[in-house]
């Protein structure tokens, strides 16, 4: 399926059902009086939150969702049936604002939360309700209220714990299918992740937690260039990022080329990404060469922990999920 996080949709929900004018009309019962029913209220448009759903796919090709009307009164007082509501699931994390207005309406991280985004319009009240000593045959009654018609702007951000940044080959598909038990597609070749990969990792002592990397970041990714634009709203919402860098690709002339390139895509994309607590992994050190390379790295970074990892190998990762652990309860108090 693909990965859709984005969307704009238009819900209206359901019109009230108009009142009943109608007159009791039965034999041997003169002047039986007004008898019209109420109408029915028009069925609410409601969201929520299932942990069922995870790309907002289906609102590519629906756009519009409408909730039931209300049915009309009746003689004999009946009142219409009520619309049924109308139930919308979403994916956790979805935030749903209005489009005129940019208002965001509700923020979805709590699984089955639920929230009438748009309230049925009432049903109309029949005749008899306009009885008197005044007017003991009132012949009208009231329209439904029409229902409410929004457009709005869905908007999907991953809920994980951490978050995996680098470039394009680092390894951040290779570790997260080593951290849990998430099976992304791996490749040797730029952007072989074109959606954010989501895992559950298991330590050996503390709270599971999960894990996302955010595939694209290049130099330029705030401005559109590659596929970071796509996903860096993904990592806003979590607590700890893992910046995973390819120790083969280190300079020693410029170690921290790759480092400062994606701190200033988050830097340029929001100044709270570049504030979130980061951990500086160094991947690949099962290859020749990169023992000097990361020693070049963390001469030019004292003062930061710095992790040396082999990810295809597991040179160390077991180490990184103890730390991992370790970071998140501390951030977490």
């Amino acid at each position: 399926m693909k990965f859709i996080d984005e969307a704009m949709i238009s819900v209206q929900s359901g019109d009230g059902g108009r009142g009943c004018v109608s007159f009791r009309r039965e034999k041997f019962i003169p002047r039986g009086g007004p008898d019209g029913g109420d109408g029915g209220c028009g069925g609410d448009v409601i969201f929520k939150a299932s942990s069922r759903k995870r790309t907002l796919y289906r609102f590519r090709y629906q756009k519009l969702f409408k909730a039931q009307k209300g049915g009309y009164g009746q003689g004999k007082q009946k009142a219409g049936k009520s619309g049924k509501p109308l139930i919308i699931e979403i994916p956790l994390g979805t935030i749903v604002s209005d489009m005129e207005t940019g208002e965001i309406l509700r923020d979805f991280v709590t699984p089955e939360d639920t929230f009438v985004i748009a309230g049925g319009g009432r049903g109309g009240q029949g005749n008899k309700r306009f009885t008197s000593s005044t007017n003991r045959s009132p012949r009208f009654a009231q329209p439904g209220e029409p229902g409410r018609t929004l457009h709005l702007k869905l908007e999907l951000k991953l809920l994980a714990d951490v978050g995996i940044i680098g470039f394009p080959n680092a390894g951040k598909s290779t570790l997260i299918s080593v951290l849990s038990s998430a099976r992304p597609k791996i490749g040797d070749y730029p952007f072989t992740t074109l959606t954010p990969n989501l895992g559950v990792v298991q330590p050996d002592s503390g709270e599971p937690f999960t894990v996302a990397d955010i595939p694209g970041l290049i130099q330029g990714a705030h401005s559109g260039i590659g596929l970071g634009i796509q996903f860096l709203r993904h990592i806003e919402r979590t607590s700890l990022l893992v910046h995973l860098i390819d120790a083969s690709t280190i300079d020693p002339e410029n170690p921290l080329h790759s480092y400062t390139v994606i701190n200033k895509e988050l830097t340029l994309f929001s100044e709270k990404l570049a504030e979130k607590p980061q951990l500086i992994v160094l991947n690949k050190l099962d290859m020749p060469g990169t023992e000097k390379a990361a020693h070049a790295f963390q001469s030019a970074l004292p003062g930061n922990q710095v992790m040396q990892i082999s990810a295809i190998t597991h040179k160390n990762t077991n180490a990184l999920k103890q730390q991992l652990t370790k970071r998140l309860d501390d951030i977490n108090g």
